[in-house]
């Protein structure tokens, strides 16, 4: 796990009160990192262009420039006269090393964005915008410094400084960061960074439930019982990718004994006594009444809801359990923060301010665990957040977070607490579509749940 920060600033003033480090220096490691990977992964004399704006984010482009200008063809774009004290300094240290500056882009090899970074607040002028989007269209690599400007610019690459930004992991700019990699500002991340209670989650960090004792038996490894709704496809999906994925004995629970069922799977219409986790919502439609649904959530077990349940008033009083993991996608979660008088918003205002409302959310309801679905998973629980960026648009699938619900209730079922079965079931959901090795737009539920026999 990497720690993921709201802001850097502090870090960069604990950087130079802590370790005697100054703000010349900083911006000098973080100009070497990048000339550095520059010089790795492209030949002496390509064309670079770096786009510099007029504060500490142009002036980290400014020192590039005389960095390499032996090394590379630079060319330097002033979007504006630097105006803070590093830019000034940095513009004066140029002066008399004949670096070329252009009024127009040229097309080059690499293509650097200094414009603006982390410190900039507000939207961009449109002129402004519209120079991104003439950056966005020349063919070159393309490199952010920091952050994308104003997450306009489409990066092939974010080099990012000192350590990760909780907004290079929001759903709308997914696409536009490209590959992250941090670089140190003089000293190493391990003390340049603070504890964050905010996390990304790495590959590495994924836990599979191996059986580690012979002398078992099927009920040594959970008893999962799914309600199981009106469009019987979804729930049957969770059922296998729970049994599949380790869960010893997975039932249907439906009043409806004339449907058939998969092989593998057993039916009841009340709960079975040694049940050990609940799994609800997935296709839920009308299939089961208020009573119907008071009965069946009528114990202590640990539960995960789904889908339709997010729309039911039922779900305020299902809040209020101790062993809870909530999997919206962003129209459920709008549906959930307006039952709970949280907040009365747009989707569009949802996946802007993601971490926010999960925020505002788990510091109301402290004893569930929240999954929300996206590009960029967030799991949370309580002031813990952690987030899993490893999805790919394989997943925008239906069924996709069937297959999920059913991997979180299988750990439920198997013992796990639920934060951790949140998370290391969100590690396999998307391990699994990377391990997919048929075209993105092929993947079915069916295939997800095919893949956990490989893990």
């Amino acid at each position: 796990m990497q720690n993921l920060f709201d802001e850097v600033g502090s870090l960069d003033k604990r950087s130079c009160s802590e370790f005697g480090l100054t703000e010349d220096l900083l911006m000098e490691h973080a100009a070497q990192g990048i000339a550095l990977y520059i010089k790795e992964n492209f030949t002496q004399g390509a064309k670079l262009t770096i786009v510099c704006g007029c504060g500490n984010n142009g002036a980290d482009g400014l020192a590039l420039a005389r960095l390499l200008h032996l090394y590379c063809n630079v060319t330097l774009y002033l979007t504006r006269t630097p105006s803070t004290q590093m830019a000034e300094l940095q513009y004066k240290r140029i002066q008399n090393l004949n670096i070329t500056e252009s009024e127009v882009l040229l097309e080059s090899d690499i293509l650097v964005d200094a414009i603006v970074g982390t410190g900039f607040k507000g939207q961009l002028k449109p002129e402004m915008t519209a120079l991104i989007e003439d950056m966005n269209s020349l063919n070159a690599f393309k490199i952010a410094c920091d952050i994308p400007s104003g997450f306009v610019f489409n990066a092939d690459i974010t080099l990012t400084m000192g350590g990760l930004k909780k907004s290079l992991f929001c759903d709308k700019v997914k696409d536009l960061v490209g590959e992250i990699i941090v670089l140190d500002l003089g000293i190493h991340r391990d003390l340049y960074e603070i504890e964050s209670n905010c996390k990304l989650l790495d590959e590495a960090d994924l836990e599979l439930p191996y059986r580690t004792q012979e002398n078992t038996h099927k009920g040594s490894f959970g008893h999962l019982s799914i309600a199981h709704g009106e469009m019987r496809g979804a729930s049957t999906m969770s059922a296998l990718a729970a049994t599949r994925f380790g869960c010893g004995l997975v039932t249907l629970i439906t009043h409806d004994t004339n449907n058939s069922f998969h092989y593998s799977l057993m039916s009841a219409t009340q709960l079975p006594k040694n049940t050990t986790a609940l799994c609800c919502g997935m296709g839920l439609g009308n299939a089961f009444s208020q009573d119907d649904l008071e009965t069946f959530f009528d114990n202590g077990l640990p539960l995960i809801l789904d889908a339709d349940i997010f729309y039911m008033p039922i779900i305020l009083k299902l809040l209020e359990r101790d062993a809870l993991v909530l999997t919206p996608h962003p129209k459920e979660f709008i549906s959930l923060l307006k039952l709970t008088s949280l907040a009365d918003i747009s989707i569009e205002e949802l996946q802007t301010n993601r971490f926010t409302y999960v925020e505002l959310f788990c510091d109301k309801y402290k004893n569930v665990t929240l999954l929300l679905k996206g590009a960029n998973v967030i799991i949370a629980k309580e002031r813990e957040i952690f987030v899993n960026p490893h999805g790919t648009a394989a997943l925008a699938k239906g069924g996709s977070g069937d297959v999920l619900s059913g991997l979180i209730g299988s750990l439920l079922a198997q013992g796990y607490s639920p934060l951790n079965a949140a998370i290391h079931a969100s590690l396999t959901h998307t391990k699994l579509a990377k391990n997919y090795t048929g075209t993105d737009f092929s993947l079915t539920p069916d295939d997800l749940i095919e893949e956990i026999g490989n893990l």
